[in-house]
Parts: structure tokens; sequence; C-alpha cells
């Protein structure tokens, strides 16, 4: 009798660690046979290095929209749907023209100007948590908060609109219903494109959308689409892993005893969380354009491939003790932003704000707990970038 292919991606148990099944789809071969949300059959990769060889084969597309894709949730599903895709779901050379027009705001220098700027919102997100607290929310009232503000003045768009924002986001990366999902896209797409319209006007306007809008270089539809796209992408997966990073630092207080003992420590300890945590395998989803053969594993054209940050990053002939979470390890060579051309273009950032946000919030209330165990906090359901959407805590 032969067995079905697993499903997958599955849900966790607990919301900053793997599936339990995952381990056990580690041990077998590098690549296998998996049923995606859609009812496909996809090839999984699930060892490290034949993850770097895939993500950086040119045989395989991000293009959603191309046949066989692979649909792994709702999401995923409505991008399909799009004429237009944004820089994940694109090949090049149209994904390398416009990447190269929105770097500049990434850098590894541009990153580091917005340091102050940065320390500025981490701090007052926390002064308005201990004035209200505790106890306190510390996802709604800082995990949340602190990047979406960051990502606001990166783009330029207003921060006084967030109400909105939050809430058509939610509803577009939460729901388990198109018609729910498509509708707050459009919602979305519209107030940028009127954003876009409004800064033509405006020789002030300021951040990535003002720099950009009326060039000429990117069309007004194209730069809206890139900046919801942005807007979602530089606050959601920030803000799940200052929460889920904060979650394993109180379930691992020895390791959060090594970073605060030495400030230099953060970077490695961010690094490690980035790759304990691996939030987005939604990310890293490519469907082949020609056969392609590696380890004696032959992947057809047409057919979806998924590279989930989740196995790779656990590979133990590359990461030693992979399940135990370490803050002294050499973690740097994970690949939690994805590796080749669609390397996330916000990974500087990223590990910026997450090196202030979790260096100030203990320095700020070195008694913080959490008031349930991480077994009771709610996961996020699978095919999303992992997280929780509350976590309670009190000092």
């Amino acid at each position: 009798m032969t067995t079905a292919p697993p499903a997958f991606p599955q849900p966790r148990v607990c919301p900053h660690l793997p599936p339990p099944a995952y381990a056990e789809l580690r041990q077998g071969p590098a690549l296998r046979r998996v049923t995606t949300h859609a009812g496909q059959l996809a090839w999984l990769v699930t060892r490290y290095d034949q993850a770097r060889t895939l993500l950086k084969d040119p045989r395989l597309s991000s293009d959603r929209r191309r046949p066989g894709f692979p649909v792994i949730s709702v999401q995923v599903r409505l991008l399909t749907e799009r004429k237009r895709q944004a820089l994940i779901g694109m090949d090049p050379p149209e994904h390398d023209v416009q990447r190269r027009m929105f770097l500049p705001d990434f850098t590894v220098k541009k990153v580091g100007e917005r340091r102050a700027d940065i320390e500025r919102i981490v701090h007052e997100a926390l002064d308005d948590m201990t004035e209200h607290g505790p106890p306190a929310d510390l996802y709604r009232d800082f995990a949340l908060p602190v990047p979406f503000r960051v990502i606001c003045r990166l783009l330029g768009a207003p921060w006084e609109d967030r109400d909105f924002f939050q809430d058509a986001i939610r509803r577009l990366v939460r729901t388990f219903d198109t018609a729910e999902g498509r509708q707050a896209g459009a919602e979305l797409l519209a107030y940028f494109e009127y954003l876009v319209t409004e800064c033509k006007t405006r020789p002030d306007a300021a951040g990535l959308i003002g720099r950009l809008a009326g060039t000429g270089r990117i069309s007004d539809d194209d730069l809206a689409l890139a900046a919801m796209s942005l807007l979602i992408a530089g606050h959601e997966t920030t803000a799940a892993m200052i929460s889920l990073g904060a979650v394993t630092l109180m379930e691992n207080p020895e390791q959060l005893a090594a970073i605060r003992a030495d400030p230099e420590a953060i970077k490695p300890a961010v690094e490690e969380l980035l790759r304990f945590q691996s939030i987005a395998d939604s990310a890293n989803l490519r469907v082949a354009t020609a056969d392609i053969e590696l380890d004696g594993v032959v992947i057809r054209a047409g057919e979806g491939v998924l590279v989930p940050g989740s196995l790779a990053n656990r590979d133990a002939e590359i990461f030693e003790d992979p399940d135990t979470f370490d803050v002294r390890r050499d973690a740097g060579g994970h690949i939690a932003f994805g590796y080749g051309r669609h390397q996330c273009l916000g990974q500087n950032l990223a590990r910026l704000e997450l090196q202030i946000a979790l260096t100030a919030l203990w320095q700020r209330i070195p008694t913080l707990r959490m008031t349930v165990s991480a077994q009771e906090l709610t996961a996020r359901p699978p095919g999303a970038i992992q997280g929780i959407d509350a976590l309670p805590v009190t000092w």
C-alpha cells in the first residue's frame, strides 16, 4: 500500500517552535513529495545545501501566476490571481530592475542612519507600555507598533492612517476567505495608488514613495503595489520575530542572562533567533521552468518546489545540535532571509530593529515575564508568516 505524501506546511503546536513532525521530515531524503493546501503535489527541500543550490537556480521561477506554482495558503492563492506581481513574485530581468530602484533605502549605510530614529520609536513604545501597565500585551503594545512605525517612515506612508492599514492587513493576511482577502487587498492597493498620485504633486514628499513617484523610472501602478507589499512585509515578519524572540528568551533565561551581560552578544543572538524561529517558510516558494536534476531526483518543468527555512536551518550537518537555542552559536549562514536574488530586501533593517528592540526591552523592564505558558499561546495557521497575535506579560 502506497503512503500518501504528507501535508505541508503543518501547524505549530508551540508558536516559537516548528511542528513536531518536521523533525521526521529532516531525517528523510533531501527532496521528497508533499501535498499543499490546494491539494497539489510539490517537492519539499529538507536540507541546507540543496536549499541553497535550488534557491539560486535560474530554472526556478518566483512568478505566482505560472501553472504549477505551489499554493500553500489562501494568501498565496490571492497572489496567483494578480495580473501584476510585486518584487517577491517577479523573475529577472523585471525583478532585478525593480530591486535596484528600492535598494538605496535598505543598504547597511542607509539603515545605520536610521538607528537614532528606531531607538526613539522603541523607547516611545516602551514609555507607553510601562505607563499603562503592568500587565500588557507585548505584541499589541510593542512588537507590532515598532516595526510598523519604522516602515511607515521609510516608505513615507502617513502614521495617522495606521488603524486603516492594520485593519486591512489583518483581513488580508489572516483570512481563510478568499473574498475577504481580495477585498482587503483591493482597499490597500487603492490607498497606495492615491498616495502615489498625491506624492507626485508634492516636491517635499518623504520616503521611498516620494523619492520614486513621478520620476518615470517605475509606473504609478507598480510603485503602489510595491509600497503595499513593502508595508506588509516590512512589519509582519519583524513584529513576529520581536514577539517570538521575546518568548524564546523568556523560555531560556540563561541565554537571556548572557545577552544582558554583554551588549555585543545581541548581534549573534539575533542571528540565532532568526535561524531558530525561521518564520517565513511561505517566502521560498518556486515552480520549475525546466527539468532540474539534483541528487538523482528530477524536478520536472511545471512542478512546485517548497524550500522552508524551518527545515534547512535545522540541518544537523550544518548546525550542531540544531534544536538547541544557543546565542553563542555562529548562525550567520542561516537562510531565514532566503538566499540568492530573492534574498530579503529589508534584512539589514530587520536585524537592526531586532537588536535595538530586544536590547531595550530588558534594559527597561528587567523583570519581564509571560503570564501564561508558551504552550498556551495561540500559533498562527500554517502557510502564514508564523507568529502570535497576543503575548500577555507582566513585570
